[in-house]
């Protein structure tokens, strides 16, 4: 019997899905090139310097399938991570800083997956260069040792710097900080320091250099701008000293002793020499050459004497050993030498404490006189100092200390074996100062080394200071200040100087002088410093108020010091305000002011400041003034000649001001001036000859020039013309009559144009006022001062019958005019205009006006002149 096995619908629809699943296919990257940004990021390069936070790169991808595809990022193990991804996008971001130097190539494993199937794939990620590291010099500190003898130009050392960059970024060039003054130069490619042509080292004027050298690289981007970058290092050059002095020695002069009880072979004293180049010595060989008769010896190296005999043996007193130091160079020959002779007493056993000796046998007290401030690194050869110890051995070894104030004096030897001349050497000049101290006091001490009973002995130094000149005199103030008034009298005191000078005597004495351009006025008082002017200064703040010169301070020696004088001469009101003319004349157009004005010769304010003020007018109320610039006009309701006609019963319109100038000093000054003024209106008439008129309508010498002048032309023309025809005529054969033509002379028409620019007016009774009676062509007043000037009487129109005369009124009160000086007392005057002759042509044209005014004067109604 046979089973059939049945198949369900569900087990059937599984199996179609196995089918399914295993014809899957995987997803892939599309591979878009070398310079591609999508793709699977295969040879990407990336500069160092991008961002943190930048988008780089986008994994682009796809599925066989058309499924969704997502990405992911994968390191080895330990690796950093760099990078991250959009799983859904594919955008890769940079998330950690690159640096070529530490790691120039990136491994990244990139996945695509779309959900069943994943793809791997391992790509490389290059770092490329940017100019991020800075240069850095290898090996140093650099420390050079050069023989002062170097040649010139040659090579003393080469620098190391590297930087981890490529490229221009990497190459580097060498230069020096501060070349020109410098002694090397550096080869700006290999860095070699070498010694500047024409330039040598000497150690005895500077035994170290320190040169700076500044290594660069070639620039390359970074972060987008070019950038350059540098580093520093010092070379150290130490000069080496050259063997160019010889041996000296030092501590002489040398004296020994021998005792009866020294023995043979004991050392009685050392010399030392010492190498004259310090830098680097050569050893020194000693030897005696003679004076020794083979009692003494010395060694070779240590420079020590001893005596190879008994003292019993020994037959002289003194011995006078001649010791040689010689230098040994390095291949053992002398190259120089020098000689100092060694004192060698032969004394018995004595126990005795160091004495101090002076000329005349043991002293305990030396003085010196001497100037302050000698050299230091002098010797004071005023004290003739010997110290000795008469013991044997070590017993006769004792040191010498100066004590009293420290720094100033320094005691050679310090360190005697038995007996030394004592020098006292300078060692601060400055503190020796006669100024802070007159006496200086020491004590000098000698005081046993490797005794047991230290024995000691002392002596006093008294060193007394002279002074010397070398202070200069010092003003209290670099500059003084000082004021006086302008009315000071000749010899007045202005200011006093103070100068002193701590020297003693005659060179503490201070003469004052004084020079310069602003020094004319004035005179100082050579010891007490006090300045003054001089007798006959006459001070003036309006000529010259700023004065300054120089002031010295002199010693006898002829040091000195200046300090500079400013002298402010001040402004004293003594200027009254000045008027120009006391009596002046001016016409005013109505609606325009006229201006007076005053003049203070004063230098300050406020008394060259004038203030204006109308003292008395005719008629009154009628004219303001400005206080401040002087000008006058009329009262605003006077607007036209016809308001002023109501005012006066003058017609003339010539009004007289008496004004005051007033200036603001402290005690005030003013004057007065007469101002007549001659009103009219403004003319309607235009064209060159109304303007010309009006402009001399002041001034009528100036019409009466012109027309002189237009007739004198006219004169001439008709000479010249004459002269042609009298010539013309003589050349002819003909005889021409004389021909006469008479002209009919023309009626003039009468004119209707007002003719105001030609109306001549009559002096005004209140004007004559002020005229001042002319005394044999002089005016004076009650100070016989002649400041008062009273203008000319204007002249009227060609030739004009003279003005009739005008009677003085009595019963016109009369009154004064103040001025500075005075007053005026008011004279009436009557005036009559003289007679002039003028040829026939010139009274033809007065006739032809004469009618013309006389028919405008008929016809107006008014009376011609």
């Amino acid at each position: 019997m046979k089973h059939v096995r049945h198949f369900s619908p569900s087990l059937f629809l599984s199996l179609v899905h196995v089918c399914l699943v295993q014809a899957n296919y995987a997803p892939y990257f599309f591979d878009n090139g070398a310079r591609s940004t999508n793709g699977n990021m295969a040879l990407l390069s990336l500069s160092e310097d991008t961002p943190v936070g930048t988008h780089v790169y986008t994994l682009n991808g796809t599925d066989p399938e058309g499924d969704p595809v997502t990405y992911s990022l994968a390191y080895e193990a330990g690796s950093r991570r760099y990078f991250s991804v959009d799983k859904n996008l594919g955008n890769v971001m940079l998330i950690e800083e690159l640096d070529r130097e530490k790691e120039d190539e990136i491994e990244v494993i990139v996945s695509i997956s779309d959900g069943l199937s994943t793809v791997s794939e391992k790509v490389r990620i290059l770092v490329t260069d940017a100019n991020d590291e800075s240069p850095e010099f290898i090996n140093t500190p650099y420390i050079v040792q050069v023989p002062e003898n170097t040649p010139s130009g040659s090579s003393i050392f080469k620098t190391k710097a590297v930087d981890k960059d490529t490229g221009s970024g990497g190459s580097i060039t060498y230069f020096l900080q501060n070349i020109h003054a410098n002694k090397f130069t550096i080869d700006r490619h290999s860095g070699v320091l070498r010694i500047k042509t024409g330039v040598t080292l000497d150690y005895e004027k500077s035994r170290t250099h320190f040169v700076v050298i500044v290594a660069k690289d070639g620039g390359g981007k970074l972060r987008g701008d070019n950038k350059v970058f540098s580093a520093t290092t010092t070379v150290t050059v130490n000069v080496e000293d050259v063997q160019d002095t010889p041996p000296m020695f030092i501590g002489t002069p040398y004296y020994g002793y021998v005792y009866e009880d020294t023995l043979a072979g004991s050392e009685v004293l050392t010399v030392v020499a010492l190498d004259g180049d310090r830098g680097k010595p050569n050893s020194i060989h000693y030897s005696i050459v003679n004076g020794s008769e083979g009692s003494f010896e010395i060694g070779n190296t240590t420079g020590a004497i001893s005596v190879i005999k008994s003292p019993n043996q020994l037959k002289e007193e003194v011995y006078e050993l001649k010791v040689q130091a010689s230098e040994v160079g390095q291949e053992g020959d002398i190259s120089a030498y020098t000689f100092s002779t060694v004192t060698i007493r032969v004394v018995d056993l004595n126990n005795h404490p160091p004495t101090f000796y002076g000329e005349n046998g043991p002293q305990n007290k030396f003085e010196l006189t001497m100037y302050e401030h000698p050299p230091e690194g002098e010797i004071l050869r005023g004290l003739k100092i010997t110290v000795n110890d008469s013991d044997q051995g070590a017993n006769a070894k004792f040191n010498l200390r100066l004590v009293g104030p420290g720094g100033i004096f320094q005691v050679v030897p310090q360190t005697v074996l038995n007996e030394a001349q004592v020098t006292i050497i300078v060692e601060n000049s400055a503190a020796i100062d006669y100024e802070k101290f007159k006496v200086l006091t020491f004590k000098l001490l000698a005081i046993e080394v490797n005794t047991p009973e230290k024995f000691s002995s002392t002596a006093d130094v008294v060193i007394r200071l002279l002074d010397t000149n070398d202070n200069v005199p010092k003003f209290s103030s670099d500059y003084y200040i000082a004021r006086i008034p302008e009315n000071s009298p000749g010899g007045s005191n202005v200011v006093a100087v103070t100068a002193t000078d701590p020297d003693s005597g005659l060179w503490g004495e201070v003469k004052y002088s004084i020079y310069g351009a602003g020094a004319d006025l004035f005179l100082i008082h050579p010891s007490a410093g006090i300045i003054y002017t001089q007798p006959w200064a006459v001070l003036d703040a309006e000529v010259n108020s700023k004065y300054n010169f120089y002031v010295k301070a002199e010693d006898t020696d002829g040091k000195y010091s200046l300090a500079e004088v400013f002298i402010t001469v001040l402004d004293v009101n003594d200027h009254s305000p000045e008027f120009n003319e006391n009596i002046q004349e001016k016409t005013m157009i109505i609606g325009s002011p006229v201006k007076i004005q005053a003049i203070d010769q004063d230098a300050e304010e406020p008394n060259n400041i004038v203030d204006y003020s109308i003292m008395q007018a005719d008629p009154a109320n009628v004219f303001d003034i400005d206080q401040s610039t002087g000008e006058i006009k009329l009262k605003s309701y006077i607007r036209s000649l016809d308001i002023i006609h109501n005012i006066t019963k003058n017609k003339d319109c010539i009004w007289s001001v008496v004004v005051q100038a007033k200036d603001r000093g402290s005690p005030s000054f003013s004057t007065t001036a007469v101002l007549k003024i001659d009103i009219t209106e403004e003319t309607l008439h235009k064209g060159p000859m109304a303007a010309f008129l009006m402009q001399t309508k002041d001034n009528p010498m100036k019409a009466l020039g012109v027309l002189a002048g237009v007739m004198g032309i006219m004169v001439l023309i008709t000479i010249m013309i004459s002269t042609a025809m009298f010539w013309r005529n003589k050349r002819s054969n003909k005889i021409m009559p004389v021909r006469r033509i008479i002209k009919k002379r023309q009626t003039p028409q009468p004119r209707t144009v007002r003719m105001e620019w030609l109306k001549f007016k009559r002096p005004s009774n209140a004007a004559e006022k002020f005229v001042v009676e002319d005394d044999a062509k002089n005016l004076h007043n009650e100070n016989s001062n002649n400041n008062i000037q009273v203008a000319a009487v204007p002249p009227t129109a060609p030739l004009p019958p003279p003005p009739p005369t005008v009677a003085s009124r009595d019963d016109a009160p009369g009154w004064q005019v103040p001025t500075v000086s005075g007053s005026l007392t008011p004279k009436f005057v009557n005036k009559q205009v003289k007679k002039r002759g003028h040829g026939s042509a010139h009274n033809a044209l007065v006739s032809e006006l004469k009618m013309r005014f006389e028919k405008r004067n008929a016809a107006m109604g008014e009376p011609h002149i």
